[in-house]
């Protein structure tokens, strides 16, 4: 089948405008952290889960709040404490002794957009609660299963794994997320601009709903419609292999750093990452460089280096370079 190119410009043209609305609105509240904010962008264009790593006090709570606001959806945000219990987050049976029946009360996952604070303060068994949610899309509890309401989305932040208090996430929830951003600090600029906005007793948090949740469940489709040219198909499948089988790629000094390369998921995720990053530009096609774009986030937390690494003061995020580095661009 011909890829009709003007047809598609135009859905695209239709379907993405109302992002710009979005992150202007943004820009009213969120000084800087443009990074973050086209990240989150396309997670939710994507479907997929973003998971936010940084220290305290760089906007990531207000970003994905603020965010939730823009469009007008149903947000919660759950605050991961070590004391936490899988039902706080799912919900549970409740008795009734007087009728002698059991109800069910929802827990705060059923909602659209849920912000996970600070997810790796709270044990494995909280974390696993999460991924039935995540990646099924449904929550049961006790005989009953409910599908959970589009557009659903775990936005989690969490602290660097070397302070104190926290517990890694295991690597089966890790995988479900789509993109793994680090969040940095802002630049002196942007620091001397949110002291000057925000160092006040009444700071201005709001931001206006600008869009609706339908504008997001319309755009998806639209990813499907992109035109990815086979070369970067291949590009893609490149990438992910060279991460499993580096002596493949002439990458065999790479060996001895990774332990687990990345699953087919990241293959999965990184082409629907660089369909939403062309999106965002309001492209009808998916170049290389949309792919190069998105690398790091999709892949940093699926690749798992060794200790050798470790011992030499290399991070999955040097691994992936170094591949992005020699993997020939099409």
């Amino acid at each position: 089948m011909s890829f009709d190119m003007s047809r598609v410009s135009e859905q695209v043209r239709a379907h993405s405008a109302f992002l710009d609305d979005i992150r202007a609105e943004l820009k009213v509240v969120i000084v800087g952290q443009q990074y973050m904010v086209e990240r989150l962008l396309i997670g939710l264009l994507a479907s997929g889960h973003v998971l936010l790593e940084g220290v305290p006090g760089l906007a990531k709570t207000l970003t994905v709040s603020s965010l939730a606001r823009t469009i007008g959806t149903a947000f919660q945000r759950i605050q991961f404490t070590p004391d936490l219990l899988p039902a706080d987050l799912l919900g549970t049976l409740i008795y009734n002794q007087k009728e002698g029946s059991f109800s069910i009360k929802k827990g705060p996952l059923f909602s659209n957009i849920i912000l996970a604070d600070e997810i790796n303060r709270s044990p494995a068994k909280v974390q696993s609660a999460l991924l039935e949610s995540m990646q099924e899309r449904q929550i049961t509890i006790g005989d009953t299963t409910f599908a959970l309401q589009e557009p659903f989305l775990v936005l989690a932040t969490q602290n660097p794994i070397e302070q104190e208090g926290t517990y890694p996430l295991p690597e089966a929830q890790v995988d479900r997320f789509m993109l793994k951003i680090r969040v940095s600090y802002p630049s002196r600029d942007e620091e001397l601009t949110i002291m000057r906005r925000m160092a006040r007793t009444d700071p201005n948090t709001d931001v206006r709903r600008v869009v609706n949740p339908d504008h997001i469940l319309m755009a998806r489709p639209v990813l499907n419609e992109l035109y990815m040219d086979e070369r970067v198909e291949n590009y893609i499948v490149d990438l992910v292999l060279a991460t499993r089988d580096p002596q493949q790629y002439n990458l065999a000094r790479l060996a001895p750093f990774i332990d687990f390369g990345a699953s087919p998921r990241a293959t999965i995720n990184l082409n629907l990452a660089a369909r939403a990053h062309a999106f965002l530009s309001h492209r009808a096609y998916v170049t290389p460089e949309d792919v190069r774009s998105v690398a790091l986030d999709v892949l940093r937390h699926r690749v798992m280096i060794s200790y050798e690494a470790e011992a030499e003061d290399m991070e999955s995020d040097t691994v992936i370079q170094r591949i992005l580095e020699s993997i020939e661009v099409p």
